[in-house]
């Protein structure tokens, strides 16, 4: 069974650049797609990128982060960043990523098995 686990959040000025990473453990990791989801207070859960299982060579990006936001995985070690640049206060949010058997992320999270806890990012105007 492969535990997901997230890192990488903090408080940070607005236009700040920032990176999470979401680190498996369990060898079967680049079988999954990987999608990164987001929660402000009082919101709905929301997508915001995902890759696809083994290269990766597919991304999704949420339109409000598309162009400042970048997704990449590296199995070997188990890991799946994302690098988010230009930090707006709405970005403030717990960011979890989570892991689907599919082969390419899709934005519903129903359809992922595997959750970390999250990890929280603040960010200030």
């Amino acid at each position: 069974q492969v535990q997901l686990v997230e890192s990488g959040g903090r408080l940070v000025q607005a236009g700040d650049s920032l990176r999470l990473s979401c680190v498996a453990s369990g060898r079967t990791f680049s079988s999954y797609a990987v999608g990164w989801f987001r929660q402000a207070p009082g919101k709905e859960r929301e997508f915001v990128a995902g890759i696809s299982r083994f290269s990766g060579a597919f991304k999704t990006y949420a339109d409000n982060v598309k162009g400042r936001f970048a997704i990449s995985r590296d199995n070997a070690g188990n890991t799946v960043d994302l690098q988010m640049n230009s930090l707006k206060p709405e970005d403030t949010a717990i960011y979890t990523c989570a892991g689907d058997q599919g082969e390419i992320p899709v934005l519903g999270a129903g359809r992922y098995d595997v959750w970390g806890q999250g990890t929280q990012v603040t960010v200030s105007s």
